[in-house]
């Protein structure tokens, strides 16, 4: 039962540094950093070591071991800058190629070829990569409930302003009307009402 419960676990660990490592890489020259470690490995390693072909032994550990002992650390040291401050990832790259094209003539050809390869292609990449860019986010104007209104409406479309004013009752223009007459019209002021019948006389009510 332990056993059948352990196989689950693992897996799911295993799937969730995957997708932390894969996050990981993602904003970063990942690629570019590993090129530029490996070329440099072979041309620091190759001076150093003792070549034998059938009873020949070649030792390369000389004065240009020195450089390329120096051009290998520092390729490695570029290498781990891209991964760990991709903000001079340009910077890097373009120190990776110069180091690469200077490893040709210190480094028994840059490290058999195989080192010069990859720090110009670590080089190239670096400088190259760029971060994504952010999602840009929907205008709120376009989703706004008011968008159909008209300007200066207060957010009430014209539909609906038309309906209201269609139901304003009109004032009529008939015989009987009302007046006020007095000094103000304002409350607590006296007015009287004049209205007119249908002989011509004028009828005052106070």
């Amino acid at each position: 039962m332990s056993a059948e419960t352990s196989v689950p676990s693992q897996s799911r660990d295993f799937h969730y540094w995957r997708l932390r490592f894969r996050a990981w890489r993602g904003v970063r020259p990942f690629w570019a950093g590993l090129f530029t470690i490996i070329g440099g490995v072979p041309i620091m390693y190759f001076p150093y070591n003792d070549l034998k072909m059938g009873a020949l032994t070649l030792t390369m550990a000389t004065t240009a071991g020195a450089g390329s002992l120096i051009i290998g650390v520092l390729l490695v040291t570029l290498g781990l800058t891209m991964w760990y401050h991709s903000i001079v990832r340009v910077f890097a790259g373009v120190a990776a190629i110069l180091l690469a094209l200077v490893s040709i003539p210190v480094s028994n050809i840059g490290g058999f070829l195989v080192g010069f390869l990859f720090a110009l292609m670590g080089g190239a990449m670096s400088i190259a990569w760029a971060p994504d860019k952010p999602k840009a986010e929907p205008s709120p104007d376009a989703s706004s409930p008011a968008a159909g209104t008209e300007p200066g409406a207060g957010g009430t479309p014209a539909a609906e302003q038309t309906m209201a004013l269609g139901q304003v009752p009109s004032q009529s223009a008939g015989p009987n009307f009302s007046k006020s007459e007095g000094p103000g019209t304002g409350p607590g002021t006296n007015t009287t009402e004049t209205s007119v019948d249908a002989d011509g006389r004028r009828n005052s009510a106070g």
